[in-house]
C-alpha cells in the first residue's frame, strides 16, 4: 500500500474494465463517528469494521488493508471533517464509509492487480427517524439476498444489489 492523502475530490478515476465493475470485486464498511456530551468525538470499534473488511478482501481474494492503516484513514478523514460532526444528542452522526475496489486494465476472470482504498464521510441523520419503534416488514421466501457459501459473509455491493427488487416490492 502506498501513503494515502486527504483530498476533496469526491470523483473516482478508474479504468473502465476495472475488476469492480464487471466481476464485482469490492467491498465496503460503514461505521460513525459521534460527538459525546463533552464534545470529543468517538469511533465505535473501528478495529471490527477493519477485521470485517479484511474478511471480505480474503473472500474476494483481494488485498487487505491492514487495521493500523485502516483506523489511521479513518481517523484522519474524521479530523478532517469535524465540522461536520453533529452535536451530542441530536441523533446525528458522520458516516464513514470505507472502500476497496480492484481497479485495472483486467478483461478476464481474474483477481486485480492494483487496488484502491478510500473513505468518504457524510453527516447523517437519526437512522431511526422518531427513534426505536416497532417496524412493519414482509418476508418473501422469493429472493436471496447473500447465499451462506458464496458472499453471504461479506459485505459487498452484490449483496446488497440482490435485495433491491425484494425491497422495491415490499414498499410496492
Amino acid at each position: 500500500w502506498s501513503v494515502g492523502e486527504l483530498t476533496g475530490d469526491n470523483q473516482l478515476h478508474i479504468s473502465e474494465s476495472s475488476p469492480a465493475l464487471h466481476y464485482g470485486q469490492q467491498g465496503f464498511e460503514g461505521l460513525k463517528a459521534y460527538r459525546t456530551k463533552g464534545g470529543s468525538i468517538q469511533l465505535f470499534r473501528p478495529d471490527q469494521n477493519a477485521a470485517r473488511l479484511q474478511n471480505t478482501a480474503r473472500r474476494l481474494c483481494m488485498a487487505e488493508v491492514p487495521t493500523e492503516m485502516f483506523i489511521d484513514a479513518v481517523k484522519q478523514v474524521v479530523k478532517a471533517n469535524e465540522d461536520f460532526v453533529p452535536p451530542y444528542g441530536t441523533g446525528a452522526t458522520l458516516y464513514l464509509r470505507p472502500l476497496l475496489i480492484g481497479v485495472g486494465d483486467v478483461i478476464g476472470v481474474k483477481p486485480a492487480d492494483e487496488y484502491i482504498f478510500t473513505v468518504f464521510a457524510m453527516p447523517v441523520g437519526s437512522y431511526f427517524k422518531g427513534g426505536l419503534a416497532p417496524s412493519k416488514f414482509v418476508i418473501s421466501r422469493d429472493y436471496d439476498r447473500a447465499a451462506p457459501l458464496g458472499t453471504g459473509g461479506a459485505k459487498v455491493g452484490g449483496n446488497y444489489a440482490a435485495s433491491l427488487q425484494a425491497e422495491v416490492g415490499a414498499k410496492a
